[in-house]
């Protein structure tokens, strides 16, 4: 297993921040030559420290206008339950996340819809008509000065 010195870290770091960035420009960043940088990237990719390279997405321009965050109480607190919402909002392509939380409730949800008036039909229709759900309490974003999803 390779060691997680201060070169993987930055590593990490830099592609964290940009994704595409060219194996020579992050040798340079890092002070690796580019052959040595692309190894060290390769096997941090071979042992699953990097799972995968994502787009990032700007929101409103994808008519994103509202999110939120969703906790979720269950009616019952059974391994099937679970199951079954979590198959349920797999399908839901509102829901962007979901963690199973400890805590007085069982799931927390990130959300996105158009607006408020498509995150309420959400709530309402599909959500809210699951037949595991207990209790929905949102908590609306109104802005994020620190975000690092990528």
């Amino acid at each position: 297993m390779m060691k997680h010195d201060q070169i993987n870290q930055r590593i990490l770091r830099e592609l964290s921040k940009d994704g595409r960035l060219p194996n020579t420009e992050l040798a340079e960043r890092v002070g690796l030559s580019p052959s040595a940088c692309l190894r060290r990237v390769q096997e941090l990719e071979r042992q699953g420290v990097i799972t995968g390279y994502r787009a990032v997405l700007n929101p409103v321009a994808m008519g994103v206008g509202f999110v939120a965050y969703v906790t979720v109480g269950l009616k019952d607190h059974t391994k099937e339950a679970q199951e079954g919402f979590e198959r349920a909002v797999a399908l839901f392509d509102e829901v962007r996340e979901c963690h199973n939380i400890t805590g007085t409730v069982e799931y927390l949800l990130r959300v996105e819809a158009e607006d408020l008036i498509a995150y309420k039909r959400f709530h309402t229709d599909k959500l809210g008509t699951l037949p595991q759900v207990h209790q929905l309490v949102t908590h609306v974003v109104m802005g994020s000065p620190k975000d690092e999803r990528a």
